[in-house]
């Protein structure tokens, strides 16, 4: 028994030896290759700080000569400002014809208005205000289509009411078609963000028709369920 504990011991104190030898080892490989990798790393920031003034001399932009005291330096030239317009922003009160236009408020005098003072162009056109031509002449007729388009996707909102009839009263069909709107149903994705955006219905509401913003019962005029206006 005596026997097998000596060989027990020595194995033990062999294997004791042989991890601290590794362990050693290891550990002075990874010291002499952190050294090896410092140095590397000094020599590049000593080439690096070398070099930037050589790069700084050569990428320098070069020194701008000041003229001579005697010689004469133009002033730059300044283009002509541009005529001011009427406070409409529409007329240039220089121009010769501008005393033969009529202004818009007299132009719109008299005309019906809608709750935020705007000219109400449907009932300017119901009553007579307002005749559309159908041509330059007017000797054509407009091609008034009496057909009511109902939009449901509404949500909450009461459902949306297209009347061709006062639109074709004095717009083509190639106004909008196929251009804006595509003759087609469910192939026009309306939505309030596109027609803010000036697409579908904004390309003219928001523009030169009434606000939407302002005039929701305008064209969400069918309730249904609980819908209720709260404008």
């Amino acid at each position: 028994m005596q026997d097998w504990h000596d060989i027990c011991i020595c194995i033990y104190n062999s294997g004791c030896t042989l991890i601290a030898s590794s362990v050693t080892s290891r550990f002075v490989y990874f010291s002499n290759y952190m050294k090896t990798t410092l140095r590397w790393l000094i020599a590049l920031f000593a080439i690096v700080c070398a070099a930037l003034p050589l790069a700084y001399g050569q990428l320098r932009p070069a020194e701008i000569e000041a003229p001579p005291k005697n010689e004469f330096v133009s002033e730059p030239q300044v283009a002509d400002a541009q005529p001011k317009l009427a406070p409409n922003k529409f007329y240039d009160p220089a121009s010769p014809a501008y005393s033969q236009l009529q202004k818009s408020p007299q132009a719109l005098k008299g005309f019906p208005r809608d709750k935020k003072g705007e000219v109400d162009w449907m009932k300017a056109l119901f009553s007579g205000a307002i005749k559309p031509r159908a041509d330059l002449t007017g000797s054509k007729q407009m091609e008034v289509l009496d057909l009511d388009i109902v939009m449901k996707n509404t949500k909450e909102m009461p459902y949306v009411n297209f009347p061709h009839n006062s639109h074709t009263q004095w717009l083509a069909c190639s106004n909008c078609h196929d251009k804006i709107f595509v003759k087609k149903a469910g192939a026009n994705p309306i939505d309030m963000t596109k027609i803010f955006k000036g697409e579908y219905c904004g390309t003219c509401h928001d523009r030169v028709a009434f606000l939407t913003f302002f005039s929701c019962e305008r064209c969400h005029s069918i309730p249904h369920g609980e819908t209720k206006a709260w404008w």
